[in-house]
């Protein structure tokens, strides 16, 4: 099995410096207290970042949603967007890291003098890490099987989905019914009973030529799923965003998922059933060259 974030091991990574509240530690000595707020009750934003040659992919809409994140939280990050570019370079610098790694930049709300849930509780200074790994996702190859959980996608005034949170515990429930089903991955319905997302990634469907995904309210505020949404646009791809029962995504033509590590990475299955069109099918190698081709060209921006 092979989910949509599992990637190659990469010697390289056990040398990397982790950046710990503007130090630079190695891997084996990163900590964070047991009284910090992300670790005892998951209080806290991130977000994952892709370094392409020499370049953070689309580096502004990641702090934007991260912002937004904070603000939706009432978190004080502590550094305006300047000092947090400063810490990522920083840390890319300090790796000697160019091409191929994957960024997760995370900022919980910090210690807290007891554990609970009163964010007045907390002593101040957020806790801000930054992780940087070499990562080739491992699942293009084979594409993935997707599995219908029984755990539903949230609205915002359950458990928002727009909120890059660090807890995740409805997600990895969702996942847990996929492997035990066999798959790799999780399909994820909204509470309505239409696709949604998976537990990790945002979800696309082919079927008869279109390209299909959910209305939006209830699955991740991807980044990439944003992008091919307007690839599709600027590039005569017919593409239609609603609500869809689970039968219209089972009988697709070919599918695909999309997020910052693996891009847009094929299914071959779902529920079971076998994407006819093949993992990758016609239109999503098509969205794949051109996903590259966007990759590149925000790689050469000045």
């Amino acid at each position: 099995m092979a989910g949509s974030q599992d990637y190659a091991p990469d010697p390289r990574n056990e040398g990397v410096l982790v950046y710990v509240n503007g130090e630079l530690v190695p891997r084996a000595e990163a900590r964070v207290s047991v009284f910090d707020a992300g670790f005892a009750l998951g209080d806290g934003v991130w977000e994952g970042l892709r370094l392409h040659k020499g370049r953070l992919l689309f580096l502004e809409a990641h702090l934007d949603r991260l912002e937004a994140g904070a603000r939706a939280i009432a978190l004080d990050i502590g550094r305006d967007r300047a000092g947090l570019t400063a810490a990522l370079e920083q840390t890319l610098a300090a790796n000697g890291m160019t091409h191929g790694a994957h960024l997760r930049l995370m900022v919980t709300r910090g210690l807290k003098a007891t554990v609970n849930q009163d964010p007045r509780n907390a002593l101040g200074r957020p806790t801000l890490v930054i992780t940087a790994e070499y990562k080739a996702p491992a699942a293009a190859a084979r594409g993935l099987a997707l599995a219908t959980s029984k755990i539903r996608c949230s609205p915002a005034e359950m458990f928002d989905m727009w909120l890059n949170s660090h807890s995740r515990l409805n997600l990895i429930r969702a996942l847990l019914d996929a492997v035990e089903a066999g798959a790799d991955e999780a399909l994820m319905l909204d509470p309505h009973g239409f696709v949604s997302s998976c537990n990790a990634t945002n979800l696309f469907w082919v079927k008869d030529g279109e390209v299909r995904t959910s209305s939006g309210r209830y699955c991740f505020n991807g980044i990439t799923r944003a992008h091919v949404i307007d690839l599709c646009r600027e590039n005569g791809a017919p593409v239609r965003l609603g609500d869809f029962a689970l039968a219209d995504a089972q009988g697709a033509d070919e599918a695909f998922v999309t997020g910052t590590l693996g891009g847009i990475t094929p299914v071959r299955s779902i529920d079971g059933r076998a994407m006819p069109a093949g993992a990758p099918g016609p239109v999503t190698r098509r969205l794949q060259a051109l996903y590259e081709a966007l990759k590149d060209a925000d790689a050469s921006r000045a």
